[in-house]
């Protein structure tokens, strides 16, 4: 790790119309916050930011839903959002907005810097209108037909069903999402950043200076640039966000992706006043950024180039963009409900934010997307946090209380186990520290648990309680290195578990210690007292995951009860020629029977009142035999004979299928005789 005199260290800001998931802790709050305290313990100088982005077009959105003010929104959430990282532990040295005042001044001159050293080009396109809302539509203003799947419920900017990013001009039969009618094209001239004038420094910076960067990001950037970049604008047609601070640029604000980075920046200043710009501007300071990997273009080509165009900031020096979290096999979706959130967690387990703390940390999503289940939830409470840490600080507390009344007995003698224990101790730290210092969290968690387990098995290969009636002596010891090693778990832990190491440190009685304490047995002297022993953790029963699963699957059953239907667009257009040559006939099944070997074709005798045929019908999964004879059935009699598992098909039998997939038969409404033509 470089020796850097200070540390800026960023968290991707969550949008303001909506509370935090346990995917957005699990994939920037949580190892970011891991990070920071460990920086902390070492005695670096760090500046933890944090702050909700308010701007932008999902804002307003839920605004209009909700017949409100998008000043409204954001107040609610960010008061939400603010109060659930307090809670929950993640230890921002300022948690900001960027619908600040001091946000609005920051954004506004950093765009003139830039319109005043010429960095921006301007383009006047032809960009949709509402003519009847009177205002040009940003990308998530106009839904449509996906070009890609059909999914007629595209947004402007991305299919939400297969992921495609869109142009709004890409979209068939677009639609504004404000009145409902079809825009017009509308010509109007915004600013933009020529990212293609950057590719060449990019390419030294990122492809040649930062190969190190997790395989994910480097990869992102790579294919982002090898592809080619071009124009980005940094101005919209709306009335919400920072205005442009040109007089030609009136009813224009800045883009968000433009103005909430800036947002790091005018949160430093609240924070640090006139002291903000070594965090910012100099040499001896790292600059980090925990995202999401679909934020990793903006921190890594887009932002860069931002401050590369302005010319005094540093630039990052990694950007450790996590993969996502599901949830219990299905993708985490706030427009489905289907996440748990943090401030809902907060009240249904007070007192446990560790126990989420370790269970993401232990799944995070670092190279590939990851799963959060309820039931692994509780495996690893039970298992390792009550069966393991736990274990261990419960065990050693209660046979000094009992055997010592409390008072840390001295060492005698160290045997080879003692010894070997002792050594162990000592190499813990550096494993827990490079793994953080290379952002492996996993890894490094693992290494911190490590610790507990070489004390639970000091304790098991000593077996104090039972040599304490032959060797006090003996047990002295034994209890001493033990209580040492709960000494280092609430040192090294803190970063992870930091009520839980708060709660330890109270126990033992003894006052913070930092990261180069770390390591050593001789942490609590002999004849200290410690204080009342208590559980750390304590289990999870079964009724209450289960509880949590059911209520996810209410959530999954009112979802899809909910879910809107998709209708099949229009067929293309046919002639009545066509149709008329369709000979459509009222026919009564006879006679029914499943077909071997095929789960979904029936053989059905049907009276058509020209013959009786055998028609061969996929609806085995819909209608059991006995069920339909008897049934009055539109059959198309004139359809050429088919082979189906051998059996040969002489027409087809008409049924309607909604679009969940649910099937029933075209019948008439009145008792009408076999062979009746349907005209």
């Amino acid at each position: 790790m470089k020796d850097y005199k200070r540390y800026t260290v960023t968290t991707a800001l969550p949008y303001a119309n909506g509370p935090v998931h346990i995917g957005h802790l699990a994939g920037v709050y949580v190892p970011a916050d891991i990070y920071v305290r460990y920086l902390r313990s070492k005695g670096v100088d760090v500046m933890f930011i944090g702050g909700s982005d308010e701007h932008g077009v999902p804002i307003t959105l839920k605004a209009r839903k909700e017949g409100t003010t998008p000043q409204a929104i954001v107040d609610r959430y960010h008061s939400i959002i603010k109060k659930s990282f307090e809670d929950f532990g993640i230890s921002f040295d300022i948690y900001s907005r960027t619908s600040s005042k001091t946000h609005a001044e920051t954004s506004s001159q950093f765009f003139l810097d830039l319109y005043k050293k010429g960095k921006f080009i301007t383009k006047t396109e032809a960009q949709y209108y509402d003519e009847e809302a009177k205002q040009f539509l940003a990308d998530r203003y106009i839904t449509g037909t996906c070009p890609h799947c059909g999914n007629p419920k595209a947004y402007g900017d991305q299919c939400e069903k297969c992921g495609t990013s869109l142009s709004a001009k890409d979209l068939i039969d677009p639609k504004s999402a404000i009145s409902g009618n079809v825009p017009v094209l509308r010509e109007t001239t915004h600013w933009y950043l020529p990212l293609e004038d950057y590719e060449p420094w990019l390419r030294e910076w990122i492809l040649e200076g930062h190969k190190e960067w997790k395989v994910n990001v480097y990869g992102q950037c790579k294919s982002w640039i090898d592809a080619g970049l071009h124009p980005r604008a940094v101005t919209r047609d709306l009335d919400w966000g920072v205005k442009v601070p040109l007089e030609e640029a009136k009813g224009k604000v800045l883009y968000v992706w433009f103005d909430a980075p800036i947002g790091y920046i005018s949160a430093s200043k609240d924070l640090k006043g006139d002291d903000w710009e070594k965090y910012w501007k100099s040499d001896d300071t790292s600059l980090i950024h925990f995202i999401g990997k679909d934020n990793i273009v903006f921190h890594c080509i887009i932002f860069p180039c931002m401050l590369k165009a302005e010319g005094s900031y540093i630039l990052p020096d990694n950007v450790p963009a996590f993969e996502f979290l599901n949830l219990e096999g299905d993708k985490i979706s706030t427009s489905r409900n289907w996440a748990v959130w943090l401030h809902e967690y907060l009240l249904d387990f007070p007192g446990k934010q560790d126990v989420l703390r370790y269970v993401l940390s232990a799944n995070a999503p670092e190279t590939k997307d990851n799963d959060f289940t309820w039931k692994d939830f509780q495996t690893k409470n039970n298992s390792e946090l009550v069966a393991i840490f736990g274990n261990l600080v419960n065990r050693t507390m209660v046979l000094i209380k009992k055997y010592f009344n409390g008072i840390v007995p001295a060492k005698g003698e160290l045997t080879d186990v003692d010894k070997e224990t002792v050594k162990g101790i000592s190499e813990v730290p550096g494993k827990i520290a490079e793994s953080l210092e290379n952002f492996h969290f996993r890894d490094s968690l693992s290494e911190m648990m490590n610790l507990a387990r070489l004390g639970n098995k000091y304790l098991t290969e000593t077996e104090p309680w039972k040599v304490y009636k032959t060797d006090p002596e003996r047990v002295k010891t034994v209890l001493n290195i033990s209580l040492q090693i709960c000494a280092n778990l609430a040192i090294v832990a803190e970063p992870f578990l930091p009520f839980t190491s708060a709660k330890l440190y109270k126990m033992l009685n003894f006052g913070k210690k930092v990261w180069k304490d770390a390591g050593s047995a001789e942490l609590i002297e002999a004849g200290h007292v410690l204080a009342e022993p208590e559980l750390l953790f304590d289990k999870i029963e079964d009724s209450v995951v289960e509880a949590q699963i059911a209520r996810l699957q209410e959530t999954k059953r009112l979802n899809e009860l909910n879910a809107p239907i998709e209708i099949s667009p229009q067929k293309p257009e046919t002639t009545f020629d066509d149709f008329s040559k369709m000979d459509l006939r009222v026919g009564k099944i006879l006679e029914a029977e499943t077909v071997p070997k095929a789960n979904k074709l029936l053989k059905l005798l049907i009276d058509t009142g020209i013959d009786k045929r055998t028609i061969v019908s996929g609806i085995a999964e819909y209608y059991k035999p006995e069920e339909i004879i008897g049934k009055s059935v539109c059959v198309l009699v004139n359809l050429a004979p088919r082979k189906l598992k051998g059996v040969t098909s002489n027409g087809m039998i008409l049924m309607a299928q909604d679009p969940k997939g649910g099937l029933c038969f075209v019948s008439p409404v009145e008792d009408f005789n076999p062979g009746s033509e349907i005209k």
